[in-house]
């Protein structure tokens, strides 16, 4: 019983790490504001024909971006934990980490592009927001709650700065 105690509690800190994340890495919201959008419109229409493998692939390159964002987070926090001096060994491992989320993000975008640049499809979306105008303004209204997700600060510190 104490094996599934302590299973579930590494559970509830591996949480509580991706949450702070979350609240205090902008760049994390900015990857999570995309893919939600992305996977949104992947799954609610027709309009892109993707495989089980392009849906697996392109969950599979999200995840590593997310991933080496939080463990950009975890080196930079580190390194600033070990020293409060700036130091030229602290400047690389930060650098690194963020090449790394860097690295990643093209990887990511390249991918993606290469699964869904498909013109039929882009074609149907436009044409979808030109007969549905109404669509295409809730679509942009969308899109201030993400601007304010992403830019907004904390959006769980209940008033409090970041």
């Amino acid at each position: 019983m104490d094996e599934i105690k302590r299973l579930l509690k590494s559970f509830s800190y591996a949480a509580s790490g991706v949450l702070h994340c979350i609240k205090k890495e902008r760049n994390l919201r900015i990857h999570l504001t995309f893919l939600t959008y992305m996977f949104a419109i992947l799954l609610s229409t027709d309009w892109f024909v993707l495989s089980r493998t392009d849906y697996a692939v392109l969950v599979v390159i999200s995840a590593l971006v997310i991933s080496t964002e939080i463990i950009n987070t975890a080196v930079e926090n580190a390194v600033n934990l070990a020293s409060e001096e700036h130091t030229e060994y602290g400047r690389i491992a930060k650098d690194a980490a963020a090449g790394a989320v860097l690295v990643a993000a093209i990887f990511a975008i390249i991918t993606g592009l290469v699964i869904m640049l498909q013109p039929a499809a882009f074609k149907a979306m436009f044409a979808y927001f030109i007969s549905n105008p109404v669509m295409l303004v809730i679509f942009l209204a969308s899109l201030i709650p993400a601007f304010l997700f992403i830019f907004g600060g904390n959006p769980f510190s209940k008033g409090k700065k970041k």
